[in-house]
């Protein structure tokens, strides 16, 4: 019975760390780990003055910021159950998110705040304010099966489900990330472009520094290259955590010399090609680790490591989790939906029980990713289960002929989706984002097309090529294959 915020909070005073850095907000001030921790006791107290109790929802839609955090261990101290939104997200979104969880209570910004009108709200600013004054509340004892978030998920296949995670899923996460995986101490500074609203945001930014006693670094606005590239330089920024998207970004309008500080770079969100990775690489001087996780799983359950690097793959099975291919499991080689056992992996998708069923069979989850074991025990991503598209009634994994594409200079980002044509047929079409904006679009489709040619079977070419200025992703850089297939380009 230790709250998850009263157990981190000893920790930091056993080991030392109450005078630590554990934030540095890019244009804002440093937060020390003690900090932290007696902010977010006050603002439990600020939260209870206001009717936030045991067991009620409570929306945090806020930026990337250190009252982020202290506003979650707010939550868990009460034993309130958080539930982090992208403050960037449509009003549709935030309207139906708020039906989904029927909050008790949000906490976000006044330009925001009729979104949230059903419910009891409040500005972080107000809060923090009371905070000051308030005397610091005890946590709540609860058990480590008491819900302490919904994160949901971000949406591929256009309807997020609200996951639910217990106070005893963090301590597991950072066991098998941020000490097996990562090796963080407490001279580490990690910075993450995926923001904290976000499951893999989320670890990287709250559960490694918060357990490890390091510090992270925080922006709150877009993460473009030069302002990646200008925290990373002023902050010594040690473990750097992103998409593939993102370094598609980086190795193409970023400074090297501003990297050298990188130990360790992650790739997660989606599969990172070896081509991508190599540039990667190049470009930071450090691993680039591929790891496999997601909202359902709270964390990684599959990485490369530190002590074992196979580019190309998503890893091993990191520690405490067994994965699986099928329900009964299959051979090396076989490509197949895989199943994933652990200790962080929800509890069920909150208020869809039938949902919660198809994915959670005894104990294993079906994480709806395909993937196949090596015979070195490595796993290899094959995409999503939905990413499969028919061709003349032949199946097709358009990953296969996205890693050709991709491999020319002038390729940033490719998509391949099969879209209907005017009779209704469907034809493989490739949509492109290019490195530049010199590029001529006829000269680049015969060029990917011939690439295409000579690496590839027939019924695997597209049948054309379209530069676009942006390809549809989810606000975690996963690409959405579902509008590609409308015929969908530029985000």
């Amino acid at each position: 019975m230790v709250n998850v915020a009263a157990r981190i909070a000893d920790l930091a005073g056993r080991e030392g760390w109450w005078s630590r850095v554990a934030y540095h907000e890019v244009g804002g001030k440093s937060w020390a780990h003690g900090e932290v921790h007696d902010t977010s006791a006050r603002l439990a107290t600020a939260l209870s003055a206001r009717g936030v109790h045991r067991g009620q929802r409570v929306v945090v839609a806020l930026p990337d910021g250190a009252a982020w955090v202290c506003l979650f261990l707010a939550i868990a101290r009460i034993g309130a159950v958080a539930v982090p939104v992208n403050p960037n997200s449509g009003a549709g979104e935030h309207d139906r998110l708020v039906r989904d969880c029927s909050p008790a209570f949000a906490v976000t910004a006044p330009e925001l705040a009729h979104r949230f009108g059903v419910t009891p709200r409040s500005g972080i600013d107000a809060l923090l304010d009371a905070a000051r004054t308030a005397p610091p509340a005890d946590a709540r004892p609860v058990p480590d099966d008491a819900p302490l978030y919904i994160h949901y998920t971000s949406g591929t296949t256009g309807d997020p489900r609200g996951a639910v995670h217990r106070h005893g899923n963090l301590a597991p996460c950072h066991d098998a990330v941020g000490v097996r995986m990562l090796r963080i101490t407490p001279d580490d500074v990690s910075f993450s472009l995926s923001k904290l609203y976000f499951a893999y945001g989320f670890g990287n930014s709250l559960v490694y520094p918060l357990h490890s006693g390091s510090s992270a670094v925080l922006l709150p606005g877009k993460p473009t290259p030069a302002a990646v590239a200008e925290a990373v330089r002023r902050h010594r920024v040690t473990v750097l955590h992103a998409v593939p998207s993102a370094y598609a970004g980086l190795v193409v309008d970023a400074d090297a010399e501003a990297f050298r500080s990188v130990r360790v770079a992650v790739s997660a969100g989606e599969r990172l090609t070896p081509h991508l990775g190599a540039r990667a690489r190049t470009l930071l001087g450090a691993p680039v680790l591929d790891e496999l996780g997601s909202t359902e799983i709270g964390g990684a359950c599959c990485a490369n490591t530190l002590d074992r690097d196979v580019p190309g793959t998503i890893g091993f099975p990191l520690p405490g989790y067994e994965l699986r291919i099928g329900r009964e499991g299959g051979p090396d080689g076989e490509v197949g939906e895989l199943w994933v056992r652990g200790p962080s992996i929800m509890t069920h998708y909150h208020g869809r029980p039938d949902e919660t069923a198809r994915v959670l069979v005894d104990g294993w989850l079906r994480t709806g990713d395909r993937a196949v074991r090596n015979p070195d025990g490595s796993y290899a991503h094959a995409g999503r289960a939905d990413d499969i598209e028919m061709v003349g009634g032949i199946k097709v994994s358009p990953l296969e002929v996205e890693q050709v594409l991709g491999e020319h200079p002038e390729v940033r980002e490719v998509g391949v989706a099969a879209v209907p044509d005017d009779s209704g047929a469907t034809r493989l079409r490739a949509f492109v984002v290019t490195t530049t904006d010199e590029v001529d679009p006829a000269l680049l489709e015969a060029q990917l097309l011939d690439l295409a040619r000579r690496s590839l079977a027939p019924f695997k070419v597209p049948r054309s090529v379209t530069v676009v200025g942006a390809l549809p992703r989810t606000p975690t850089g996963k690409l959405r294959r579902f509008v590609l297939r409308a015929g969908g380009g530029d985000g």
